[in-house]
């Protein structure tokens, strides 16, 4: 590819973030600059629609989140549930629950959406829930989420359940400047670890995949029936 085809690249990730941000819901909005004021880097808002999307694509209606203190994207999930279903976030952060817990409280009323917060290790707190009962599980947050999420997915999603990985390329950090997956000598602890899940999660034959550049990189992964 042309270094001049890279740049178009750039500027159409650029367009499309503007647009989504133009078209982020209201409430969403404010939470995003409440929790980026207080210094808690929000996902980009396209991948909060591309989250809401598989919502109803999938006609979901029990979902996990893990590595909450991507708020937005849990209001986005919420969002596409319609007032139905639930959201069950996951994190062992003090700081990630806290958002989860002060959005239930503006939610209420807002919505019939469940939005219950578990702060918790996912390797300790996944393996306690039902086998079969999960249409979607999104995983952002600490790189030490991916792997065990991971390795409950098979079980806690029902036949055509999705798994989205986002972050996938280790650029949340570094503001897509460089580094990360697509850097071959970035030997970073979290880049050696999200090189793996890649490999780990496109070679198991139980599932569908596709690896998108949407956000900062998304791996979303659905479970053959």
């Amino acid at each position: 590819m042309k270094r001049t085809s890279y740049a178009n690249l750039a500027r159409l990730w650029t367009a499309v973030e503007a647009r989504a941000e133009e078209r982020e819901p209201e409430l969403t909005a404010r939470i995003r600059r409440s929790a980026e004021e207080r210094g808690i880097r929000q996902p980009p808002a396209a991948q909060g629609e591309l989250l809401e999307l598989l919502v109803r694509l999938l006609d979901a209606k029990s979902v996990i989140a893990v590595g909450t203190a991507d708020v937005v994207d849990i209001l986005r999930l919420v969002n596409g549930l319609d007032g139905r279903g639930q959201v069950t976030a996951v994190d062992s952060s003090p700081e990630g629950i806290g958002l989860v817990r002060s959005v239930a409280g503006r939610l209420s009323g807002r919505t019939g959406t469940g939005l219950r917060a578990a702060k918790a290790d996912p390797s300790v707190f996944l393996p306690r829930l039902n086998a079969g009962d999960y249409d979607l599980i999104v995983v952002g947050g600490a790189t030490a989420n991916y792997a065990p999420t991971f390795a409950e997915a098979p079980r806690l999603l029902r036949a055509g359940g999705v798994i989205v990985f986002t972050d996938v390329m280790a650029l949340s950090d570094a503001d897509g400047d460089g580094g990360g997956v697509p850097d071959p000598v970035d030997r970073s602890s979290d880049t050696v670890a999200k090189r793996q899940l890649i490999d780990d999660v496109t070679e198991d034959e139980r599932f569908d995949t596709a690896l998108t550049p949407s956000g900062t990189g998304t791996l979303i992964a659905r479970l053959k029936g």
